[in-house]
């Protein structure tokens, strides 16, 4: 564009521009997405879902605060967070029918919108999703055994870590001198002691 001229906004009809949209659609993903982290435990959704959340949170919440409260820009903030948060622990109870708070909230939903698809890229990173959440379980779904068995006796054990050891080593996480440090380590359990 030449010198002195003005740009003309992109205007949607009715006299709104895209900076209004992009600002509003911006405010209710955040809000959303606060909102989703001030309730305990995952939940997934799209992220659709989680700018409709917030939008309507901030439009229910700035319209019923606004009535109660004049014009406070502080309390239509929090009144907006608050409606969304509703909206995020109604989602959970009445959608996915988890509870909000206690040990269950900490686990991974098993309906909802987006859930399938979350748990089956869980499923493929080698995270059981039903594991996720328990106290004191790693969530890794544990690698199924290369045509060996799993070890019994105390010996198979010896072996078995011995063969992990060597297999650390192959990958490159231990380095000779710790490979040798943990190989004597292991093979001086197996020895019997002389007592």
């Amino acid at each position: 564009m030449g010198a002195g001229r003005e740009r003309a906004a992109l205007t949607y009809p009715r006299g709104v521009s895209a900076d209004v949209v992009i600002t509003v659609l911006a405010s209710g993903l955040f809000t959303g997405a606060l909102a989703r982290l001030a309730v305990p435990g995952p939940d997934p959704m799209p992220l659709w879902l989680t700018v409709a959340i917030g939008l309507t949170g901030s439009i229910v919440g700035a319209v019923v605060a606004r009535s109660l409260f004049d014009d406070s820009a502080a309390v239509t903030s929090i009144g907006s967070l608050v409606v969304a948060v509703s909206l995020v622990v109604a989602y959970r109870r009445f959608v996915q029918h988890r509870p909000v708070w206690g040990p269950e909230a900490l686990r991974f939903p098993r309906r909802g919108l987006g859930v399938d698809q979350a748990r089956a890229r869980l499923e493929k990173l080698g995270v059981d999703p039903d594991r996720v959440g328990q106290p004191g379980l790693v969530p890794v779904r544990p690698e199924p055994p290369t045509g060996a068995s799993r070890p019994s006796g105390p010996g198979d054990a010896e072996n078995h870590l011995l063969a992990l050891l060597s297999e650390l080593h192959r990958e490159g996480v231990l380095d000779d001198a710790e490979y040798a440090a943990k190989r004597e380590l292991v093979e001086s359990r197996q020895r019997p002691s002389a007592t």
